[in-house]
């Protein structure tokens, strides 16, 4: 199945101007809140190389999978972070890392958005970046990145 640059499959007779006012999901989109997705391949290093950390995953590299980023930001700035990230296909999730809530300063909060994707080392990359300077341009920190997909024997029968 073609791709485009963000890794979303494309249909035939997609244009650019379509894709980029569509709003409704492909077939094979998972659901960031789906409970059975299992974590994959992470990585709290941002100087880790993407393609190394999934080399070193149980990543399956043509499944679709759920790209999580994990962040830092002040509460002054969560709307604006998130209104951005939308416009990029990010939405907000529920989970929270395990015992990250000790850590935060006062008036800072953890926010995790997620979006579905087929994953790769140059668009996992393109997309560790784009979270590092939303959260830098608003005061915040990216703490760790999490690629999801569907257990294997869901996937296969």
């Amino acid at each position: 199945m073609a791709r485009d640059l963000n890794g979303a499959p494309l249909t035939s007779g997609d244009s650019v101007l379509r894709r980029l006012f569509r709003r409704d999901r492909a077939e094979d989109d998972l659901d960031v809140d789906d409970p059975s997705l299992v974590v994959v391949a992470v990585s709290d290093d941002p100087a880790a190389s993407s393609g190394a950390v999934l080399e070193a995953s149980a990543f399956v590299a043509d499944r679709q999978a759920v790209l999580r980023h994990v962040l830092v930001l002040p509460d002054r700035s969560v709307d604006a972070v998130l209104d951005l990230a939308a416009q990029a296909g990010y939405r907000p999730t529920d989970v929270l890392p395990p015992a990250l809530g000790a850590d935060l300063d006062a008036g800072s909060r953890c926010v995790v958005l997620a979006r579905p994707q087929l994953v790769d080392a140059l668009h996992c990359s393109q997309e560790r970046s784009r979270m590092a300077g939303l959260t830098a341009r608003h005061d915040g920190e990216v703490l760790a990145w999490e690629v999801l997909q569907a257990p294997v024997d869901r996937v296969t029968g």
